[in-house]
């Protein structure tokens, strides 16, 4: 085998990652990080429900908003957090996260993860809004 094979990356062409492209890989990401209840912005009424179908159908996107140029993006995600997890070590793990998975998927390099905590999910809070332990 000759090194004539070699120059078969030469063939020229241009790739376009879409922004849908790299929301959904960041939010699937920031899913994967301990301590990430929910995603989005609207949500915790309807958390419950949510919750059990938390499947494909759902939209990987939501809560993720990207900026994508030809060799870097940007990724704003808004999530609720689980009670009892360090908020910055959390985060830490969205943002290395989002970053890994963004480049190893795309290529792209990822200059900035803008995390914001919209609320924290106490467990037990949505079953009894009856009365709290505060409430006599």
């Amino acid at each position: 085998m000759s090194n004539g094979h070699h120059h078969r990356h030469e063939v020229k062409g241009k790739t376009t990652i879409a922004d849908s492209v790299v929301a959904s890989i960041a939010g699937i990401a920031t899913r994967d990080a301990s301590g990430v209840y929910a995603m989005g912005g609207g949500i915790s009424r309807t958390l419950g429900a949510a919750r059990d179908k938390m499947s494909l159908s759902d939209d990987v996107t939501r809560g993720v908003r990207v900026e994508v140029g030809e060799k870097q993006a940007a990724v704003d995600v808004n999530v609720v957090m689980e009670y009892g997890y360090p908020i910055p070590r959390t985060t830490d793990d969205i943002r290395s996260g989002v970053s890994d998975a963004v480049q190893s998927m795309t290529g792209l390099d990822v200059v900035e993860v803008n995390i914001d905590v919209l609320d924290v999910h106490v467990p037990g809070s949505d079953d009894d809004s009856g009365e709290s332990s505060r409430t006599r």
